[in-house]
């Protein structure tokens, strides 16, 4: 949008930005830690983690997510990490957070999530994403440098009993490994057991450094690997309404939708224009874009006694910075935090 078009500063308004763009989902880190190490988000010898004392408390969690819902406009939240079952207190933290007037839901590698998805669920977690890239073990591996794909089956298996609905399933395709006969499998897997597997772009957020636009499996990639296969798609009826994923319905034999799957493609098809997201590090920090390489700190002033309004305001003054797009090209220049310690 050009500068002359570009919308006055709001006073008190939820957290619109420049641009015309209104943001109501919020994205809240809980941990910077995680038990696996895959190869698009962390080495494989692990990240230093900040202190204990620098991570949002549950009550500073709670605070902060009630001004963001209350005098905000945020309608949904998603609790991500790092990985979120490596938080102690996470079902105390859904528990607050269900209290709330919003859409709660978790992004999760699974592992662990067996003998807490109960648990979770009558705390009031209404739905889950799991990452999951393949059901091949040999692959798996590769991926996470860790042999725990039993572990994470065993989680999904729970979450399904425990009534966490719908399931989404993420995949993120690794050229090489995974780009092949597994995502029909997984496909297959998923439509078998009504789960909605998206496939997501690799992202320049890996902490070695390794992502190259020449190489990465942009989603017509995707699409054209599922038509190899044999499965057709039909763009989805339903609005996007700035859902990070385009949703096509997965069509069987007779023509009829066998189940539906999303392709998040933050990289070859942006849809920053109708980005509706806002994002929580585990240090109480927002970041207006999963690319930005600046943070608005929230958690200091909290700390210091700044009331809701002056919270509020630092919130909204963050948000109304965003650029109209994220700028990823030949020039750009990757965020100093990896997925991880951002947040997915």
């Amino acid at each position: 949008m050009a500068a002359s078009a570009m919308l006055p500063h709001p006073v008190a308004r939820p957290l619109a930005d420049r641009h015309g763009r209104v943001a109501d989902d919020l994205r809240i880190s809980l941990t910077e830690r995680c038990n696996l190490r895959c190869t698009y988000c962390m080495p494989a010898e692990g990240l230093p983690l900040a202190p204990d004392e620098a991570l949002m408390t549950r009550a500073e969690i709670a605070r902060l997510t009630s001004i963001a819902v209350r005098d905000l406009g945020v309608r949904s939240v998603r609790l991500t990490g790092g990985e979120p079952l490596l938080r102690r207190d996470l079902i105390e933290i859904v528990g607050d957070l269900a209290e709330l007037d919003v859409d709660l839901s978790l992004t999760t590698n699974a592992v662990g999530l067996a003998s807490r998805a109960q648990a979770l669920v009558d705390a009031g977690l209404q739905r889950i994403n799991v990452s999951l890239d393949t059901l091949d073990p040999t692959h798996a591996q590769l991926l996470s440098r860790r042999s725990l794909l039993p572990r994470v089956l065993e989680g999904i298996d729970a979450a399904e009993v425990a009534g966490l609905s719908p399931i989404k399933v993420n995949a993120v395709l690794m050229p090489g490994i995974n780009d092949g006969e597994d995502a029909a499998q997984l496909l297959e897997w998923c439509l078998d057991r009504d789960f909605e597997l998206r496939f997501i772009e690799q992202m320049p957020l890996d902490a070695d450094r390794v992502w190259d636009a020449r190489t990465f499996v942009p989603a017509a990639r995707v699409r054209e690997i599922l038509d190899d296969a044999g499965y057709r798609l039909r763009p989805h009826p339903a609005p996007r309404e700035g859902a990070p994923a385009e949703r096509f319905e997965v069509l069987g034999e007779d023509g009829s939708p066998r189940g539906t799957i999303g392709i998040i493609a933050s990289i070859s098809e942006p849809f920053c224009a109708d980005c509706r997201r806002t994002r929580l590090t585990s240090q109480g920090t927002i970041r207006h874009c999963l690319f930005a390489r600046t943070e608005t700190d929230l958690l200091g002033p909290l700390r210091e006694g700044a009331d809701d309004d002056a919270i509020a305001g630092l919130w909204r003054e963050a948000m109304w910075g965003k650029p109209a797009g994220h700028g990823i090209d030949e020039h750009f220049e990757a965020p100093e935090r990896s997925m991880s310690q951002i947040g997915g």
